[in-house]
């Protein structure tokens, strides 16, 4: 596959663990993240690059890396898939995950099998993604309500509705791009 795979997260424990899981899969190079303009230079090469970040104690201390890829002005950085695999299926993990923008949450127990039913997934496949001024990632909000963006506040102002494809060997191609009016919800009285 021409993809990169970054491993984010510590050199030992669970983030070596996920780099030898990675290096069984069909990527064209697993590296450890070390940072955007490493990134940016290695797109050049392998158009698709995954962000597969390793369990830590604290998932909120990856927020600042999920930003710097979902907020990155390049498209092939922006839309890449950011998959976090946690040790243990914690509704609150997931929900801040989703929060952040993350693709996919993959929960013990690990294998290569899985992984790459997740990565099959997320290549070749029209997926939609969801903007507002604080958000960007996935549209789940036809899926849990408790995993939507902006779910506990209401949604006002326009949001943007991005419908793109993942190809291996061109990179991202955005198929349709609108900016909707969110309708007012209506309460029974």
């Amino acid at each position: 596959m021409n993809i990169t795979a970054y491993v984010v997260g510590p050199q030992d424990g669970s983030g070596a663990g996920l780099m030898a899981m990675a290096r069984g899969i069909d990527f064209a190079a697993v590296l450890p993240y070390a940072g955007m303009m490493q990134v940016e230079h290695q797109i050049s090469r392998t158009p698709i690059c995954f962000f597969l970040f390793a369990a830590v104690p604290d998932v909120e201390a990856l927020r600042g890396v999920a930003q710097a890829i979902r907020f990155s002005p390049r498209r092939q950085v922006r839309y890449a898939p950011l998959i976090y695999f946690s040790e243990s299926p914690s509704g609150e993990t997931i929900r801040r995950c989703a929060s952040m923008g993350f693709d996919d949450v993959i929960t013990m127990p690990f294998s290569r099998a899985r992984l790459q039913a997740r990565i099959d997934r997320q290549i070749g496949k029209p997926l939609r993604y969801f903007e507002t001024p604080g958000y960007f990632g996935p549209d789940r909000r036809s899926q849990n309500p408790a995993a939507r963006p902006g779910s506990q506040t209401p949604l006002s102002g326009q949001q943007r509705h991005i419908d793109f494809i993942r190809n291996v060997i061109s990179g991202v191609h955005v198929l349709r791009d609108d900016y909707v009016q969110p309708q007012p919800k209506h309460v029974a009285g």
